[in-house]
């Protein structure tokens, strides 16, 4: 499931500019294909910075997840092209910055994390297979 769409990129930037972005044919539209590319890769590089604190892909795409995707999408159409201007630059800068502080736990995406199902919470959990203790400071007393 992407994480944004056309529509919300097009929320963010003008048609025409993402018409000057992708139509590598001239054409004269936007090419959707090289959009759900970036779309895709948006949503792949969020995952990155997600996938120990959340279970990703999100089912349920929260706000500043959208947000990001197209900051990130757009910054990686204009790299394509000809090099992203200063605004689409800093977007994207603030974008990651925000993802490497969801990544360490100082930010949040606006919802919680899953807890960790039964299976997952045993297949992390410490096992040991150590015996009780025999000897104990009480035990001792004893003799």
């Amino acid at each position: 499931m992407p994480y944004c769409s056309l529509a919300d990129m097009l929320e963010k930037i003008s048609e025409q500019e993402l018409i000057d972005i992708t139509d590598d044919d001239d054409a004269g539209v936007v090419d959707t294909g090289r959009v759900n590319r970036a779309i895709s890769d948006a949503g792949a590089e969020i995952d990155s910075y997600c996938l120990n604190r959340y279970k990703v892909p999100f089912t349920t795409v929260p706000p500043m997840i959208r947000k990001s995707a197209v900051a990130i999408a757009i910054y990686n159409l204009f790299q394509g092209k000809h090099g992203a201007p200063e605004d689409r630059r800093t977007d994207y800068k603030d974008t990651i910055s925000w993802l490497s502080k969801v990544l360490s736990g100082d930010a949040g995406i606006g919802v919680q994390p899953e807890p960790d199902t039964p299976e997952e919470a045993s297949a992390t959990a410490i096992k040991s297979n150590a015996r009780p203790q025999i000897f104990s400071p009480s035990t001792m007393e004893k003799y």
